[in-house]
């Protein structure tokens, strides 16, 4: 079934976006293992981040949170994070041989020069570049979809980011993303996701790193087209964002959630339908009035005289009123399952 970055109109089934990001830890070979994990655990896409230091930072980025004791700086992290365009070229290429989309946030103009040229199916705007236009316009240029995350910014940002986008018919998701690490039930804003399609006529998604499979769920339940999860091998590993990923095996759950989610919701139940499947289950399962106790010809019914049990091939339970009064026209056993025949016509 076709996904919204294969097909990026709204209304379109989730694609679901495994994170990488830094969690590769500047390991090609970890880099590759991540590809292959998220490709097991059912996802449509997987997304690093493509990081040219001297082109994005400058020696005095402070660190988020000072997790490397062997970078001195945060600029030598971003440098010790670079792939060579022929690694990225081969981790794109990993990516599609295993049925993947392969997708990385540009932080520079050199960064999305460099993916452009690897041909991306879509862009994703990570949070901190929201009002960094001139690198939205670059990726809007392209024609390529391209995906919003909303992170830190007001309304006021997100509306010119989407201008930028729109300027050049790209198609657009709208991504609701809370910057914290990890992100708690109460600040995920799924109420954001209605917001953001009224506002722009645009799909819609999720970046969570909540670490738990809920949000993720709860945003294909209410029609998102994009979700995006950050994902670690093991809770022991290294890095920042561990703390807000989904585990593999857990990433391989909500990916199964989100289609059966979307299974439930495009296949509505006629509940008139059902009844009449399940005749053979409702004559096992429901009650039939029967008799409470031995009861002679002539016998007028009363409440007392009768009981609802199973099985339900008899006369249903529901119609027990319309029997009280009337006369047996023969004599019945207890537990006996009555009929129309064993009774006189109503008068």
């Amino acid at each position: 079934m076709s996904h919204w970055l294969r097909d990026p109109i709204p209304g379109r089934p989730c694609s679901v976006i495994g994170e990488v990001a830094q969690a590769h830890d500047g390991s090609l070979g970890m880099a590759h293992a991540f590809i292959d994990a998220i490709a097991r655990a059912g996802a449509d896409a997987v997304k690093f981040q493509t990081h040219i230091a001297a082109a994005e930072s400058t020696p005095a980025e402070p660190w988020r949170t000072r997790f490397s004791p062997q970078d001195d700086t945060r600029l030598d992290y971003w440098r010790r994070m670079e792939f060579t365009p022929e690694q990225w070229a081969g981790l794109k290429r990993h990516a599609e041989e295993k049925g993947l989309v392969f997708l990385s946030s540009p932080f520079s103009p050199e960064a999305a020069d460099l993916l452009d040229r690897l041909g991306m199916v879509a862009w994703k705007v990570a949070s901190g570049e929201v009002t960094n236009l001139p690198l939205i316009e670059r990726m809007a240029a392209t024609g390529k979809p391209v995906m919003l995350s909303t992170g830190m910014s007001p309304l006021a940002e997100i509306d010119q980011a989407v201008e930028a986008v729109v300027r050049h018919a790209a198609p657009l998701a709208v991504m609701q993303c809370a910057s914290m690490y990890p992100c708690p039930p109460e600040a995920v804003g799924l109420n954001n996701l209605g917001l953001f399609r009224e506002r722009y006529g645009a799909a819609v998604g999720l970046s969570d790193h909540s670490a738990t499979i809920f949000p993720g769920l709860a945003a294909a339940t209410i029609g998102a087209e994009v979700l995006e999860v950050h994902v670690t091998l093991s809770r022991e590993m290294f890095g920042p964002d561990v703390v807000a990923s989904l585990t593999t095996a857990e990433f391989a759950e909500m990916c199964r959630g989100v289609r059966a989610i979307e299974a439930m919701k495009s296949h509505p139940v006629d509940k008139t339908a059902v009844a009449t499947q399940a005749e053979p289950l409702r004559d096992i399962f429901m009650k039939s009035l029967v008799a409470a106790a031995d009861l002679p010809a002539g016998r007028v019914l009363a409440a007392a005289d009768l009981a609802a049990k199973k099985p339900g091939s008899g006369i249903r339970a529901s119609q027990l009123g319309s029997l009280i009064g009337r006369r047996l026209k023969r004599a019945v056993q207890r537990d006996q399952l009555l009929s129309l025949d064993d009774l006189e016509p109503a008068a």
